[in-house]
C-alpha cells in the first residue's frame, strides 16, 4: 500500500516538521492551511527546484541513484539499492557517505517513506528530466531501439562497430546531457559508408561525405526526437541503456566526488594578504570620496531613460584618474551605501539631455566622511555584498542593442547578492590565505552548488574582480577583516532574533569586529602634517576627520595616497578667508597642526592675502561696490577683465551694477581681487559655499544578503507555525465532517439531525444551543464570499451577532447572523 506524502506528514511528530521547515523555508511563505496544502507545496516545481540548488553533486547524483532504482510498478526505491548503484564504479565512495547523502535527501523530503520503500518527491522528474545524465528508457523512445537493447550481445556489436566519429558523439552525449543538437542537414545527410554514390552536397561540406548522426540514427544507438531539415537543426537522445553500456569503465552514476576538488596552490602568508589588502581599502576610500566630491562639484545629469550617460561616467573616470568599470563599480557601490542619489532641478529647469533630476552626494555622506578609514569602508562593503546590482553589465548592451548605463535599471539583479555569497562563501570554506585560481574556485562552485553555477562563470569571475577591487581580497585570497565581515553578515541573515536582517550591527554605533580587525592593520589616523618651506604640507598618513576637514578648507591637494601632500596658495588661503577663518585663526592652525617650525613664506602669505581681503564690499544694487579706497575703485573702473559687469561711479567710494552680487564677487574674484560680501547693515557676510546635497537615501545594508532567500524562523516560531498547520488540519477534518446543509450541499439527513432551512430556524436552533449550552454546526459566508463551516459552541446572541467558542482552539469567534446560513445541533 503506498503511502502519500500527506500521510507521511501528519505522522510525524511537531519537532520533525518543525525540522522540514527549517531546512526548507520557502514552504511557509505564505503559512499552510493544513497538512495537504504542505504536500501540495513540497512537491511543487518551485519549492522542489529550490531545494535541489542548494544541495551539492554527490548528493544529486544519489538522489539520482534512487529515481533510477525504482522500482517500475511501485515507484519506490530502498536505501540498500541506492547504495549497491554508488558503489559499482571502479572508485566507490564509502557507504557512509552515500547513506548521509540518503539522510540529508529524506531530511529535506526529497526521498520520503521507509528506507526499504522510498518514494521520490512527485517534481524532481520535472525539475531534472534526466537522472546522471542519463536518457529516458528506450522503450519509452523507440520500439526498434528498445528491440536492440533488449539483446545485450547485439547491443555490444553494434557499439562495437560504430565508427571513430561516431563513438565521439557517443561518449559525448554519454557524459550528459543524453540530447544532442545536430546541424542543419545532417540527418539527411547519407550514412558513413554510404556516400561514395551521392553528389557533392554543400549543406554537409561540398564534397560527399558521410554523418555519423545518421550512422547512429539509422543503427539505433540514437533516436531522433526532432527531424529537422535542410535549412533548420534537429534533435537526437541517447536511450538509457546505451548510456549505461558506455559508462560500464566509470559507473552507471559517472565519476562520484563525495568531497569538493581540492586546490593546488600553497597557502600564502596571511600578513602578506591582510597588508594587501589593507592598501586596497585606503585607496577604495579615497577614490570614493574623490568620485563623490566630483559629483558635488558637477552633478551628473539623470537619463531619462534611468541612470548618467556615458560621457558623464567618462568624465567622471578621467577626474578622478580610475577606469570606466571601476568608476561604475565605485559609484554604484557608493549609491548602494545612501552616500549618492537623485535630486529634482528647481522648478521647470532641465538639464543636459532633458533630464530633470541631478545625481549628486546625500546628506549621509556628511555622516559617512566623519567616520574612521575601517568604518567607512565597511560600509562601502556591506552596502556591495547587498546590492543587488550586477556592475558587470555596464557598458554591455541588453536586449534591444543599448548600452546599459551606470545606475540603471537594465543592471538590476536580484540574484546578485546570493553569487557574491556563494563565490567569497568558497574562499572563507578554505584554509585562510589559500588564492584558488578562478578555474579552481569555479570547479569548487560546480561541486557545490552544481544548479547555481552552471551558465554562471562569467558573472563568478565580475565578483572575483570586483572583491579585489575593493580590498575584500588580497593576493587572490581573502583577507581576514573580509573573513570576519562576511561572517558578520552571514550570521546576520541565518539569526534567531532577526530573521528578516533588519538590524545591521552597525547601528549600535560601536565598530564591528571586521572594523576593528582593519583598523589594527591600517596606519593610525594622523593629526598633524610637516610644512616644508616650499608651502608644501606633508600628511604623513591617512589624517583624522578633524584634520582631512581643515586641509581641504586651507590647502590644495597635489597628491594622494598613504602620505598625502598638500599646497598652500593663494587662492586656498583667500578660500579660508572666504570660510570664515581670520589671520590669526591660519596662523593658529599651521603652528598647532605643524610638527615643523613654519616658514616665515607661509606667514607671509597669509598676513599678505588677510591684510588684501576684505579691502572691496559688495552688496546689492542690482550689486554694488564700496573701498575706502578711492584709488582701488578707480583700478577696478579701469580694469578692461570687468568691462562685463558695466560697473558705474556713484561715489567716490561706491561704484554699482545691474547684475547680482554672486556674478559680480566671482569676477572680481577671477580677476586677483578680494572682496567680501556685506549685508544691509554693512556687516562682513562670511558663509561657506553652499554645497548641494541629494536627499537622504536608505543604504541597502539593511537589506538581508540574499533578497531571494526565504527568511528563516527560529524554532519557536517554526513550533508555532507547526501548531498552526495542526489547528487547520483539525479544522478541515471537522469541516469534512460537518452535515451536507452546513456544508451548501442538499438537505437531508436520514436518521439524523433536522437542520435548520431558513434563518429563522437558524436562529431558533442557536438560541437552543445558548440556552442548552450545546455543540452546533455553523454555516456560514466569510468576508470573501466562501461558504464555511465551523462546530462551536454559543455563549451569547445580540446586537445582531452570535459569540461563540470554538473548543478546540478555546479561541472566542463573532459570526454576523445575516452571513449565518444553516445550523445543526451536533450529535
Amino acid at each position: 500500500m503506498t503511502t502519500s506524502l500527506a500521510d507521511h506528514l501528519r505522522s510525524l511528530p511537531d519537532e520533525s516538521l518543525a525540522a522540514l521547515l527549517q531546512l526548507r523555508p520557502d514552504l511557509v511563505v505564505p503559512v499552510p492551511a493544513d497538512i495537504s496544502a504542505l504536500a501540495i507545496r513540497a512537491q511543487s516545481r518551485v519549492s522542489v527546484a529550490r531545494a535541489l540548488d542548494g544541495l551539492d553533486q554527490f548528493t544529486l547524483l544519489i538522489l539520482d541513484a534512487g529515481r533510477l532504482t525504482r522500482h517500475p510498478d511501485e515507484g519506490t526505491t530502498a536505501t540498500d539499492a541506492i547504495l549497491a548503484m554508488a558503489t559499482a564504479g571502479p572508485h566507490p565512495p564509502a557507504p557512509t557517505a552515500v547513506r548521509a547523502a540518503v539522510g540529508r535527501l529524506r531530511a529535506l523530503f526529497l526521498l520520503y517513506g521507509p528506507e526499504h520503500a522510498m518514494h521520490v518527491a512527485a517534481a524532481v522528474d520535472e525539475v531534472s528530466p534526466y537522472p546522471a545524465g542519463l536518457g529516458r528508457p528506450a522503450a519509452d523512445l523507440d520500439g526498434r531501439a528498445a528491440a536492440l537493447c533488449a539483446d545485450p550481445a547485439k547491443l555490444r556489436r553494434t557499439l562495437l562497430a560504430a565508427p571513430p566519429s561516431a563513438r565521439a558523439i557517443l561518449d559525448r552525449l554519454a557524459a550528459g546531457p543524453p540530447v544532442g543538437s545536430v546541424p542543419p542537414g545532417a540527418l539527411q545527410a547519407p550514412a558513413i559508408g554510404a556516400q561514395d554514390a551521392d553528389l557533392a552536397d554543400p549543406t554537409n561540406g561540398g564534397a560527399p561525405t558521410g554523418s555519423p548522426v545518421r550512422w547512429l540514427v539509422d543503427n539505433r544507438l540514437l533516436v531522433t526526437i526532432s527531424a529537422g531539415s535542410a535549412t533548420a537543426g534537429g534533435t537526437v537522445e541517447l536511450p538509457r541503456e546505451v548510456g549505461l553500456l558506455l559508462r560500464r569503465d566509470s559507473g552507471p552514476l559517472g565519476p562520484l566526488q563525495t568531497a569538493p576538488p581540492s586546490v593546488a596552490a600553497a597557502p600564502r602568508e596571511p600578513k602578506m594578504v591582510d597588508s594587501a589588502g589593507a592598501g586596497q581599502t585606503m585607496e577604495v576610500v579615497r577614490h570614493t570620496e574623490g568620485l563623490l566630491e566630483q559629483l558635488a562639484a558637477e552633478p551628473a545629469p539623470v537619463l531619462r531613460s534611468g541612470g548618467i550617460g556615458v560621457r558623464d561616467l567618462r568624465r567622471l573616470a578621467r577626474t578622478a584618474g580610475l577606469d570606466e568599470p571601476t568608476t561604475a563599480l565605485l559609484l554604484e557601490v557608493a549609491y548602494a551605501a545612501g552616500l549618492a542619489g537623485e535630486m529634482e532641478l528647481p522648478g521647470s529647469a532641465t538639464g543636459r539631455y532633458g533630464a530633470d533630476q541631478q545625481v549628486l552626494p546625500t546628506g549621509g555622506y556628511e555622516v559617512w566622511r566623519a567616520g574612521s578609514l575601517a568604518q567607512r569602508w565597511e560600509h562601502l562593503a556591506r552596502a556591495w555584498l547587498t546590492m543587488t546590482r550586477q556592475v558587470g553589465l555596464v557598458g554591455r548592451r541588453d536586449d534591444r542593442d543599448r548600452p546599459i548605463t551606470a545606475l540603471s535599471a537594465e543592471a538590476e539583479r536580484a540574484g546578485a547578492p546570493a553569487t557574491r555569497r556563494a563565490v567569497l562563501g568558497v574562499l572563507a570554506d578554505l584554509e585562510p590565505a589559500t588564492a584558488p585560481t578562478p578555474e579552481e574556485l569555479q570547479a569548487l562552485l560546480d561541486w557545490r552548488t552544481p544548479r547555481r553555477s552552471r551558465g554562471r562563470e562569467a558573472a563568478h569571475r565580475e565578483v572575483l574582480a570586483e572583491a579585489a577591487q575593493l580590498g575584500m581580497t588580497g593576493l587572490g585570497a581573502l583577507t581576514s577583516y573580509g573573513r570576519l565581515l562576511l561572517g558578520e553578515l552571514t550570521s546576520a541573515d541565518d539569526s534567531d532574533g532577526d530573521p528578516l536582517g533588519l538590524h545591521a550591527d552597525t547601528e549600535s554605533g560601536d565598530p564591528s569586529s571586521a572594523a576593528r580587525a582593519l583598523d589594527a592593520l591600517l596606519p593610525a589616523p594622523v593629526d598633524h602634517f610637516l610644512v616644508q618651506a616650499d608651502l608644501t604640507v606633508v600628511v604623513p598618513g591617512p589624517p583624522e576627520p578633524a584634520l582631512a576637514a581643515e586641509l581641504e578648507a586651507t590647502t590644495e591637494l597635489e597628491s594622494a595616497g598613504g602620505a598625502s601632500v598638500h599646497r598652500v596658495t593663494t587662492a586656498s588661503v583667500r578660500r579660508a578667508l572666504d570660510a570664515g577663518y581670520t589671520a590669526d585663526d591660519l596662523h593658529e592652525l599651521f603652528r598647532r597642526r605643524s610638527r615643523t617650525p613654519v616658514p616665515q613664506g607661509l606667514s607671509y602669505l597669509v598676513d599678505d592675502v588677510a591684510r588684501k581681503h576684505g579691502g572691496l564690499r559688495a552688496g546689492s544694487a542690482g550689486a554694488y561696490l564700496r573701498s575706502d579706497d578711492e584709488a582701488l575703485l578707480t583700478e577696478v573702473l579701469a580694469d578692461r577683465r570687468l568691462e562685463s559687469l558695466t560697473l558705474r561711479r556713484l561715489a567716490p567710494t561706491v561704484l554699482s551694477t545691474h547684475y547680482q552680487v554672486n556674478r559680480m564677487l566671482t569676477a572680481l574674484r577671477d580677476a586677483g581681487y578680494a572682496p567680501v560680501q556685506e549685508d544691509g547693515t554693512g556687516s562682513t557676510m562670511l558663509t561657506r559655499p553652499r554645497v548641494r546635497r541629494a536627499p537622504a537615501r536608505v543604504t541597502v545594508t539593511t537589506r538581508t544578503l540574499d533578497p531571494l532567500a526565504a527568511p528563516k524562523l527560529p524554532m519557536p516560531r517554526l513550533l508555532g507555525v507547526v501548531e498552526h498547520i495542526r489547528r487547520g488540519e483539525a479544522a478541515a477534518r471537522a469541516a469534512r465532517r460537518a452535515p451536507a446543509v452546513v456544508r451548501g450541499g442538499a438537505a437531508g439527513l436520514g436518521g439524523g439531525p433536522v437542520p435548520a432551512h431558513t434563518h429563522s430556524e437558524a436562529l431558533a436552533v442557536l438560541q437552543q444551543a445558548v440556552r442548552d449550552r450545546a455543540l452546533v454546526w455553523v454555516g456560514y459566508v466569510d468576508a470573501h464570499g466562501a461558504t464555511a463551516s465551523r462546530l462551536v459552541k454559543p455563549v451569547s446572541i445580540g446586537a445582531g451577532y452570535l459569540r461563540a467558542e470554538d473548543e478546540r482552539t478555546e479561541m472566542l469567534h463573532t459570526f454576523a447572523l445575516h452571513r449565518i446560513t444553516a445550523a445543526v445541533l451536533a450529535d
